[in-house]
């Protein structure tokens, strides 16, 4: 019988915070209506399907790279170790092993088992969908923290990304160490 892992990613394109990863294995048993790329849903409907996931799916996990190792091996590589990562904690919490992974994009981490890059996958494939659902309500959590960290950055509004109000808010109070120094905006305010 096949068991299929669906892995996506949230957050390679901020400038803060660490990139998340989830992987779930669904149960074909307990279908969740809804599923849809996660940049698709409103906010509620994510936290909503989030926790209809955790409760339904055979096996999930979700896992994280930081800032600071995404500025040592960069995001695509930072990616794939998040997805890795997110299998490995959810292979260690529910014991289940996948016949084959689909991760979303073009490309996929290293496993010992078969795998299966799909570009849209997010909005192809439920597994995936589902995947996407829970590392980018991950993600959003952990910028919920940082935002309490750091209330003057803004961060519960931008979510890390470059925006007009994070670029302002950079510029005016510095670097944090959750900012990415590889990445352009933050590496040239090194520079001055």
């Amino acid at each position: 019988m096949q068991i299929l892992c669906g892995i996506d990613e949230a957050g390679r394109g901020p400038l803060a915070g660490a990139v998340y990863a989830a992987a779930v294995i669904l149960d074909p048993s307990r279908p969740i209506a809804g599923l849809a790329d996660s940049k698709k849903l409103s906010e509620a409907k994510r936290d909503a399907l989030a926790m209809m996931i955790k409760e339904a799916a055979l096996a999930w996990g979700i896992a994280s790279v930081s800032a600071q190792e995404i500025d040592q091996i960069n995001i695509l590589q930072a990616s794939l170790l998040a997805m890795q990562r997110a299998y490995i904690a959810m292979a260690s919490q529910f014991g289940i092993a996948a016949t084959l992974i689909q991760v979303d994009g073009n490309h996929c981490p290293r496993f010992d088992i078969p795998c299966e890059a799909i570009v849209k996958g997010d909005s192809k494939v439920a597994e995936i969908s589902a995947a996407s659902i829970l590392a980018k309500t991950a993600r959003d959590a952990s910028l919920l923290e940082l935002d309490a960290k750091y209330p003057e950055y803004g961060f519960a509004q931008h979510k890390g990304y470059p925006t007009a109000l994070h670029l302002e808010r950079l510029a005016l109070h510095g670097i944090t160490p959750e900012h990415r120094r590889s990445y352009g905006p933050v590496k040239k305010l090194l520079m001055i």
